[in-house]
């Protein structure tokens, strides 16, 4: 494999520096509220991959795949669950050494979806909502993240995003508001509008909270999402970016191929990553 190879001749930020022409970033503000101060990637699921599948099921194939954290999506607990229903669910993912790091992708077009958005992840003791707010709503959002002290990362969604396709079009719309608005980056829709996940991710690390790692078999709108390393995006040399980097928050592998039977190709994608990891 070309990317394994390459990686093996480089190393740490060197590596990083040859791959982006070097490490620009924007400017931390005075009082930087999310901490990456440790090198371990913590590997998660966005649950919208086992779409398909209850929440017991979805549990017990992240276990069986050895992923630690997730975000749930709604058809895996609802937004308009109550405290015993989300209760259940925090017991099942304890029960399987599973932390609940987020909800979403939750999507808030109006204000009682915010404040029901924000209800809900205070509820469920989450840190943090991947959304996608509406843009008059932003204004809005950073009273409720003020108030609740909870991060909400944007996700960006590629071509015919016409709200957040780019990274670059979420930070427009962010970059003077609570620093605890932020930016959760989906490679794959990156890669799908034609820009280098790794060149945007380190052009915009220091606003983003959480990844959605995935591969898409093209470079275009056109792209489809497949099993990791089988793509074209260069996997290898973003998680060495990321470790390089020191990311803290959590890296979600989004498998959206085969939603019937969705478990070989995750395992294969986790393993993939697992094995890059331990290279690095």
């Amino acid at each position: 494999m070309k990317n394994r190879r390459a990686f093996m001749k480089m190393g740490g930020l060197t590596a990083v520096a040859a791959l982006t022409g070097g490490i620009p970033s924007i400017a931390k503000t005075k009082d930087q509220k999310v901490n990456k101060s440790t090198h371990k990637l913590k590997l998660g699921l966005a649950s919208y991959s086992l779409r398909k599948f209850d929440t017991e099921q979805t549990v017990k194939m992240m276990a069986r795949v050895g992923l630690t954290h997730v975000c749930l999506k709604s058809m895996h607990l609802p937004l308009d669950s109550d405290q015993a229903a989300i209760s259940k669910t925090k017991v099942l993912l304890e029960q399987y050494g599973i932390k609940l790091a987020a909800g979403g992708v939750i999507y808030m077009k109006t204000k009682e979806e915010v404040d029901q958005a924000f209800k809900y992840a205070k509820k469920a003791g989450m840190e943090m909502i991947v959304g996608v707010p509406a843009h008059s709503l932003l204004a809005y959002v950073e009273t409720k993240v003020k108030e609740y002290n909870i991060i909400l990362a944007i996700h960006n969604h590629g071509p015919g995003d016409e709200q957040y396709p780019s990274l670059g079009s979420i930070y427009d719309k962010i970059k003077d508001l609570d620093e605890r608005i932020g930016m959760c980056h989906d490679i794959g829709h990156t890669q799908r509008i034609k820009l280098d996940p790794i060149k945007e991710t380190v052009r915009y690390f220091e606003r983003i909270y959480d990844f959605h790692i995935k591969d898409v078999d093209q470079a275009n709108a056109d792209g489809k999402n497949i099993e990791i390393g089988h793509g074209v995006i260069d996997v290898v040399a973003f998680l060495q970016l990321l470790t390089a980097m020191k990311f803290e928050g959590t890296v979600s592998f989004e498998y959206e191929k085969d939603a019937d039977d969705p478990l070989p190709g995750l395992a294969e994608s986790v393993g993939y990553v697992n094995g890059v990891l331990a290279v690095i």
